[in-house]
């Protein structure tokens, strides 16, 4: 396991369902030791160790995301810069944000082909056959565009949600339950349903 992954939700998890460190073992981005030992667990992406699960151990694995894990409310991805730039230059961080909000649309519900070319001349190891199941499983499980973002757009964050990861969070240790989190994030950007109108 990553040692990210130690320090977020395992911390969560851990104090819910019981687990202890010793059961950790070190995440090497294989498969194999899964595949070989039936009382292992794999961390991984529901876009991708799955797929490499099935095709090389041909069988298909139990999947469960961490998204239906009721204390674990963390958002997968944020994009990060500083106060500073936020303050001096907004606007540019709003293009950012808008861009990268556009194109996911234009991904999930216009044609992929130009984003997977560039996907597979970054990766050469990836196949067609890897990204194929990636892009159904990102759809399938509403992996961009669901929850918030059915309301408020791709991007979409809510106080609530962040308030809710920081109670979980500070109840393990993780932070400590004064800290003024909300320093860390801002919703000037997002929320504004930009890119639901479609091309």
């Amino acid at each position: 396991m990553l040692k990210t992954a130690i320090d977020s939700w395992w911390r969560i998890l851990a104090a819910k369902y019981g687990w202890i460190d010793t059961q950790v073992r070190p995440y090497t981005f294989q498969t194999g030791p899964f595949l070989v030992d039936k009382n292992l667990v794999q961390q991984g992406y529901v876009t991708s160790e799955p797929f490499a699960i099935e095709t090389e151990g041909h069988f298909t694995p139990k999947v469960f995301l961490l998204a239906d894990a009721a204390d674990y409310k963390s958002y997968a991805t944020v994009m990060e810069t500083t106060t500073a730039m936020v303050a001096k230059k907004p606007d540019l961080v709003q293009r950012m944000v808008d861009a990268t909000i556009e194109g996911w649309y234009s991904y999930l519900y216009g044609d992929p082909t130009p984003a997977n070319t560039v996907i597979k001349q970054e990766n050469p190891d990836m196949s067609d056959a890897q990204i194929a199941y990636s892009y159904a499983k990102m759809k399938e499980h509403g992996i961009i565009d669901s929850g918030d973002a059915k309301t408020l757009g791709i991007g979409g964050m809510t106080d609530a949600r962040w308030q809710a990861f920081f109670a979980s969070a500070a109840a393990v240790g993780l932070y400590p339950k004064g800290l003024d989190y909300k320093k860390a994030y801002t919703l000037q950007f997002v929320n504004k349903k930009h890119g639901m109108e479609g091309p």
